[in-house]
């Protein structure tokens, strides 16, 4: 399932990325999620300041606003970024789903590693029924391949592996 709840479209080269709308980043797995304008974006480590930042696969975790857009609908009731706990959100998409497809954002290059999956606690932040309604729309999770600072307003758009790279062969 692709993220936006139908079938998996991230293979899509074309697929509008849009830029980067809002950035996310919590220092602590139960603290609230604060928005800042800009985030340094450490290869094989994380987001400087993000809960997750020296983990070793789960760097950075990427939504859209389409599908937020998708998910309010079907709960009745907004989906604000920030309480997703994701830590970017695009504004186009959907974002690509595939292990191995990776994105460039402002001076960062990200792989995904997996599709995220609703954090728990959803119906108990956004309200009754919003781990349902962010089922297929939890965004992706993603390493980071090279460094660099993320700023809102950034282009994000879709990079193949390089040819004859390990990665790319």
């Amino acid at each position: 399932m692709a993220e936006g709840g139908g079938a998996v479209m991230d293979d899509l080269v074309d697929v509008d990325l849009g830029t980067v709308a809002s950035i996310h980043v919590a220092k602590a797995t139960k603290l609230p999620m604060r928005p800042v304008e800009s985030v340094v974006a450490e290869a094989g480590a994380g987001l400087v300041g993000d809960r997750y930042h020296g983990s070793k696969h789960r760097h950075v975790t990427v939504q859209s606003a389409p599908s937020l857009a998708d998910a309010s609908r079907a709960l009745g009731a907004p989906v604000d970024a920030g309480a997703t706990r994701r830590n970017i959100t695009l504004s186009g998409g959907p974002v690509p789903g595939r292990p191995g497809t990776r994105i460039r954002m402002g001076e960062a290059l990200l792989e995904v590693v997996r599709p995220a999956a609703p954090c728990r606690l959803m119906d108990d932040l956004i309200g009754p029924g919003a781990t349902k309604a962010l089922h297929a729309r939890g965004g992706t999770v993603f390493r980071i391949l090279e460094g660099g600072v993320i700023r809102l307003g950034d282009p994000v758009v879709r990079e193949d592996a390089q040819e004859g790279s390990p990665e790319g062969s």
